[in-house]
């Protein structure tokens, strides 16, 4: 399995691995967009110069820990703080004045990967004195990754492009008014850090578990085939609260979809949308 030779992962192998996967995790990936997952296998198999296919699935189907790195490397979503400044510029101007009128707020994060966003959201709340009443739900199906936005421990070789951000999404103090420097990590503050929970959640298979004023899912659903991002479409609109708002990805949409009458846009640019009475 360390030979120069390179095997191709098509339709075919990608099948195998989901159906290998599935039997020995419970992880169904069945229902991802097939050229994700083929460009994730492919990856996965070109780092880890893997040579063999049949060697391979006789490899994950003996070793648990396996398994769960070829699952990371499915799940995993590249993120960053104030990730499109823009999306931030339009929280901060028509999603806060939202906010401001409940007396509890309730977030959900879905999808959260390593929790850049999730602490920009928090960052966002303390700005507009909404913290304190705040609580927000940080899922994702990655264990790894959730670990590391529970920490809020993250390199500092990424700092540059997170002030950045910030002063683009119109931040009105600055981004280190939120962290600390330890060990040469940027380290996220206490307080933002005891207004959010995360937890592991799958949004393939598991059910709602809360209502929520605001759902963020930015960047996830795209990697899902259409009949699993109508399912999911399906349990956000149910989780949300009366008048409820969901933000998704910018390339995403929720035209088409069975929710798509029972939503209003909030911002049709930034794919903000409002649940209707």
């Amino acid at each position: 399995m360390t030979t120069n030779t390179r095997i191709t992962i098509g339709d075919s192998e990608a099948e195998e691995l989901i159906m290998l996967i599935n039997d020995y995790s419970g992880y169904d990936f069945s229902d991802y967009s097939m050229p994700s997952l083929l460009r994730r296998f492919q990856r996965y198999v070109d780092m880890n110069k893997i040579s063999d296919f049949k060697q391979l699935l006789q490899d994950l189907m003996n070793d648990s820990a396996m398994i769960n790195n070829l699952i990371e490397e499915i799940t995993v979503n590249v993120t960053e703080m104030f990730r499109d400044p823009g999306f931030f510029i339009c929280a901060r101007k028509e999603l806060i004045p939202i906010l401001k009128e409940l007396p509890l707020i309730k977030i959900w994060h879905a999808g959260c990967s390593t929790g850049e966003e999730v602490y920009s959201m928090a960052i966002l709340l303390k700005e507009n004195d909404l913290l304190d009443k705040s609580i927000i739900y940080a899922t994702d199906i990655n264990q790894s990754v959730l670990d590391i936005a529970r920490s809020g421990k993250y390199s500092l070789e990424a700092l540059k492009e997170y002030e950045s951000n910030y002063w683009e999404s119109e931040g009105p103090a600055k981004l280190s008014d939120y962290y600390s420097i330890v060990n040469g990590k940027i380290v996220m503050n206490d307080e933002l850090k005891s207004k959010i929970i995360f937890s592991t959640h799958n949004l393939v298979s598991d059910h709602p578990f809360n209502q929520f004023d605001l759902i963020v899912c930015r960047n996830v659903v795209i990697y899902f085939n259409k009949s699993l991002q109508d399912n999911v479409f399906q349990m956000f609109h149910k989780s949300l609260n009366e008048k409820g708002v969901l933000a998704i990805g910018s390339q995403e949409t929720i035209m088409f979809s069975p929710i798509e009458h029972k939503m209003e846009p909030l911002n049709t640019k930034w794919k903000i949308w409002k649940k209707k009475a």
